[in-house]
């Protein structure tokens, strides 16, 4: 009889505490604004192979993010997130080893349904075929100027770009 009135005593002394648990404050779930600052730097790669043969001076290529940008513990820049180049600049390949070039202009990104803008400029050249030009061959043309998913190309952000952090 004694171990069962120890028991419920035991019982009614651990009832207080489990009913004494607090709920969780509503400080656990403020929020915090974050700003990534301008000039951050932001690694890009083409979606797809871009080529200088079919190209025209102010279409747009689209290229992606890399590596996800984070500021202060927040992802402020997803890995994947769009990034449009347009074609400001290009020459085709031509006769004596020639090779075409191109160059793009970063201006913007999109990040979570809002467009920011970039800065940042790249210049892509074919390679020359002068050897064989010299060797007297003039009917001997450069490279077209390409770039293919994978090779990375660095530009800035332009503009703050903000972001919420929950805590």
């Amino acid at each position: 009889m004694k171990f069962i009135v120890a028991l419920g005593a035991a019982v009614a002394v651990a009832s207080p505490v489990v009913a004494q648990e607090q709920a969780p404050s509503v400080a656990a779930y403020a929020s915090k604004t974050v700003t990534l600052p301008i000039n951050t730097l932001v690694q890009v790669t083409p979606a797809n192979e871009i080529t200088s043969k079919e190209m025209k001076e102010g279409t747009t290529r689209e290229f992606l993010v890399v590596n996800d940008v984070e500021y202060q513990g927040l992802v402020l820049i997803p890995r994947g997130s769009p990034v449009e180049a347009l074609v400001t600049w290009r020459t085709g390949k031509g006769i004596v080893g020639k090779s075409a070039k191109f160059e793009l202009s970063f201006d913007r990104i999109r990040v979570n349904q809002a467009t920011y803008r970039l800065r940042g400029m790249h210049r892509q050249e074919g390679r020359g075929n002068t050897a064989g030009a010299l060797l007297g061959a003039a009917i001997i043309t450069g490279k077209s100027a390409t770039m293919t998913p994978g090779q990375i190309i660095n530009v800035f952000t332009a503009e703050p770009i903000i972001g919420t952090k929950h805590q």
